[in-house]
C-alpha cells in the first residue's frame, strides 16, 4: 500500500464562492475535481487508490483534490477497510446532503416536480394532473411548487440548490386529437420558450431536455447503465420515447433525435402497419379503460398505485409486448445491444409483466441472424423522467460526461 494513502495533505488552493449559486457553493469547474466526483458517484465508494488508477492521476493530485472535495462537503469518509498490510484505506463517497437540485416532468396528462439529492434520491416531490397541458398551467405548476418545496427546506439546504432542469417532450402541439384536447388548444405551444419562461421565474439556472432521453439518462447514470455500455431504451408513458446508449453514453445522432423510438413501424394486431407509440402508450390504455366501462383518471393519480384493472389491461399488455417485440429485434439488426430495457409511469408489478410478457413474444418471432439483447426492467422506475432532468444542473455543475468519464477510465486501464 502506498504511502500517500495514510498521509492526508491540505488543500493548496482557497475555497472559491460560486456567484451564480447559493453564498457556500463551491465552484467545481476543474476537470480532475470533475472526474473523481464522477468516478466516485459512479462506483459508490472509492479509496484515493482506487480513483488514482482509474483516473491516471497521481496519487499526491488524488490526495489533495479528495482533501479539497471532502472540505468542501461533497465526499464523506465512509468506514475504513483493513487490507492485510498498512493502515486501512478508506472509501469516500458522495454526500447525499451536498447538493439539492429540482427536476419538473411535463407530460401530456400530468406533471412532476422533485427535488433530488446528489446521489439521485428524491427528497420531495409534487404532482399536478390535467386534461392536457397548457403552458400557463405548467409555469403556475412549476413556480407555485418550487415555492412550497423551498418553504420545506432550511436556509443552509436553499444554499445548496444547483438548479432546475426541465424534461419535457419537444412539439408538444403534436397528437393533440390523440389526448383529447380540442382542435387547436395546444397550438400556443408553438411560440413559447418554457425554458426561458421558467427561467425569468425561479432564481436558479434551468435545463432543457426532451423527456425520454432525460428518462434514458437517468437509466444510465441511476439505473442499469454501470452494468450495461450498450442498450436500447423504452420508456411507456402517455406516448412511448426511447434513447440509445452506446459506450455508455446516449447517442443523440445528428438532429438530436436519434432513439426516438415512437415512430418505429410495427404490426398491429390485425397486421396493419402502425407506428409503435400508437400500441406500446398509456394512452392507448386509457382507452381501452374507457370502452370497457372504467374511469381511466387513475392512470394518472399515481403511477405507483395503479390498480389491476383486469381484462383490459392485460389486452394492452399483451399487444405492447408484441410491439416492443418486434421493436426490440428491428434495433437488434442494427445494433448488438447487450440489453433492451424497458420502463415506464406504472406501477413495478405492470413493469415486470410487460417485461415477461416482451420476452415470451421475441420468442415467437423469426430471429436467424439476429443477435438479442438481454431484455430487463429498468431500474429508476416512473419518475425517470423527473430524476434525469434533475441530473442535468448537477452533470452541468459537478460532474462530467458520462461519454469522457469511460473515455478517462479506459486510458488509466490500458496502461
Amino acid at each position: 500500500m502506498s504511502p500517500l494513502q495514510d498521509h492526508e495533505e491540505t488543500p493548496t488552493s482557497p475555497l472559491i464562492l460560486d456567484p451564480s449559486g447559493g453564498a457556500n457553493q463551491v465552484r467545481v469547474r476543474a476537470h480532475n475535481e470533475r472526474l473523481v466526483l464522477s468516478l466516485v458517484r459512479r462506483h459508490g465508494a472509492l479509496s484515493k487508490a482506487d480513483i488514482a488508477r482509474r483516473s491516471g492521476l497521481s496519487a499526491q493530485t488524488v490526495s489533495v483534490i479528495m482533501r479539497a472535495l471532502e472540505k468542501d462537503g461533497l465526499l464523506s469518509r465512509g468506514e475504513p477497510v483493513r487490507g492485510r498490510v498498512g493502515q486501512p484505506s478508506i472509501p469516500m463517497r458522495l454526500n447525499p446532503d451536498a447538493v439539492l437540485s429540482f427536476g419538473v416532468k411535463i407530460g401530456r396528462r400530468s406533471a412532476d416536480l422533485v427535488l433530488m439529492d446528489f446521489v439521485g434520491q428524491i427528497r420531495m416531490q409534487l404532482h399536478q394532473i390535467y386534461p392536457y397541458p397548457l403552458p400557463q398551467d405548467i409555469l403556475s405548476f412549476v413556480t407555485s411548487g418550487i415555492q412550497e418545496l423551498e418553504a420545506r427546506l432550511s436556509k443552509e439546504e436553499r444554499l445548496r440548490l444547483a438548479g432546475l432542469g426541465i424534461a419535457a417532450p419537444f412539439e408538444l402541439w403534436n397528437w393533440a386529437e390523440e389526448v383529447g384536447a380540442p382542435d387547436g388548444a395546444m397550438d400556443v405551444w408553438r411560440g413559447v420558450d418554457l425554458q426561458a419562461e421558467i427561467a425569468t421565474r425561479v432564481p436558479y439556472p434551468v435545463y432543457l431536455q426532451n423527456d425520454a432521453t432525460s428518462a434514458c439518462g437517468a437509466e444510465l447514470v441511476f439505473g442499469v447503465g454501470p452494468h450495461y455500455p450498450d442498450f436500447v431504451y423504452f420508456f411507456i408513458g402517455s406516448f412511448l420515447g426511447g434513447g440509445i446508449v452506446l459506450n455508455s453514453s446516449i447517442f443523440v445522432g445528428r438532429t438530436g433525435t436519434a432513439g426516438a423510438l415512437g415512430p418505429l413501424p410495427v404490426r398491429g394486431r390485425n397486421g396493419e402497419t402502425q407506428q409503435l407509440l400508437e400500441i406500446a402508450s398509456i394512452f392507448v390504455l386509457e382507452n381501452l379503460l374507457r370502452d370497457h366501462g372504467f374511469d381511466p383518471q387513475p392512470l394518472w393519480y399515481s403511477a405507483d398505485n395503479w390498480i389491476d384493472f383486469g381484462e383490459p389491461l392485460e389486452i394492452w399488455i399483451q399487444e405492447t409486448a408484441r410491439a416492443l417485440a418486434q421493436a426490440i429485434v428491428a434495433a437488434a439488426s442494427v445494433i448488438d445491444f447487450s440489453a433492451a430495457v424497458i420502463d415506464g409511469g406504472f406501477p413495478d408489478w405492470v413493469r415486470e409483466r410487460i417485461v415477461r410478457a416482451t420476452i415470451k413474444a421475441v420468442a415467437e418471432l423469426d430471429l436467424q441472424g439476429v443477435v438479442m439483447p438481454e431484455i430487463i426492467e429498468g431500474a429508476v422506475g416512473p419518475q425517470a423522467r423527473a430524476i434525469g432532468g434533475a441530473s442535468l444542473p448537477i452533470f452541468a455543475r459537478y460532474l462530467i460526461d458520462q461519454n469522457i468519464l469511460f473515455k478517462e477510465i479506459e486510458h488509466a486501464e490500458g496502461h
